[in-house]
């Protein structure tokens, strides 16, 4: 069994070979194998904790979080089978969506777009409107329920 086969990697022919020999040399030293393997989880946490920092706002919050996990996942199984676990339950609701047909669809991106109206509600009742937001768009938000 090849060493990339024992860490959860997929077998490569000759021409990748040369690819992961840094990762042979690094994990034929336990020292510094368990240095990588600290490295890596510190940077996965990193990043996961940035995305779950962004999660509030529109953007990349869960793209940064499933970024982390394949980090994570690069070294670690229970990552690997945590990311596993998550492409299965995303595509099976991807795949129910399509069964239903483009009112379904309608129906998860107005609760999506309601979910975020409802997160930005929340952020600004609580810290308030940003000072560097322009005039226009403060003058609206005053008007809002529980933010003016």
């Amino acid at each position: 069994m090849h060493e990339e086969q024992a860490h959860g990697a997929t077998p490569v022919d000759g021409g990748d070979r040369d690819r992961w020999e840094w990762r042979r040399r690094i994990r034929a030293n336990p020292r510094s194998a368990q240095i990588y393997r600290m490295a890596v989880a510190i940077f996965g946490l990193i990043v996961v904790l940035i995305g779950i920092i962004l999660l509030p706002f529109p953007g990349p919050g869960w793209v940064i979080i499933f970024i982390g996990l394949g980090i994570w996942a690069s070294e670690f199984e229970w990552a690997q089978n945590l990311l596993k676990w998550v492409r299965g339950t995303v595509e099976a609701w991807w795949d129910w969506l399509e069964e239903k047909g483009w009112w379904a669809k309608a129906i998860a991106g107005l609760l999506t777009f309601a979910l975020v109206l409802a997160i930005f509600w929340a952020m600004f009742a609580v810290s308030g409107v940003p000072g560097w937001f322009p005039d226009f768009a403060k003058d609206l938000l005053a008007k809002v329920p529980g933010l003016g």
